[in-house]
């Protein structure tokens, strides 16, 4: 048992030198959506930015691998499918799905809020960042079938 200890936590050193997930840069801001008013952008700012933006603030264990592996891996898809900071600019701004996601559960990402307690919403918040999202972006339409 005490090699297998020792075995790991040498393994956890060695991984703090591969280079994978360390790109925690935040490039510039390119342009951003028309938002419907102040508080929707201020609360997508709390709830979403870290992953949906160029605007991420990246805490001390996104350093830590294999953590920061997992946290650049969230970012770098989140900034690839719906991206404020690059907003008429990237192909995959999907901002017609943002009220959807909020709505059903998917976003934020399980787990985001245990370590970002600010981006918990009320259940008022969240109904008002909804109908603020879908004002800024629309909504996606259901298919019927």
């Amino acid at each position: 048992m005490k090699k297998f200890a020792f075995g790991l936590i040498i393994l956890l050193i060695l991984i703090q030198f591969l280079p994978i997930g360390q790109d925690h840069t935040n490039p510039a801001i390119q342009s951003e959506p028309q938002w419907d008013s102040p508080e929707t952008k201020q609360l997508f700012d709390r709830t979403c930015a870290d992953c949906h933006s160029h605007t991420t603030n990246w805490p001390w264990y996104s350093n830590v691998a294999p953590i920061s592996w997992i946290i650049a891996d969230h970012v770098k898809e989140g900034r690839e499918h719906f991206n404020i900071s690059a907003w008429g600019v990237q192909k995959h701004n999907e901002g017609k799905e943002a009220a959807e996601e909020l709505e059903k559960g998917e976003m934020p990402v399980f787990g985001y809020t245990f370590t970002h307690p600010e981006a918990r919403l009320t259940k008022e918040e969240k109904e008002r960042l909804i109908k603020g999202l879908e004002a800024t972006f629309g909504r996606e339409e259901e298919e019927e079938d």
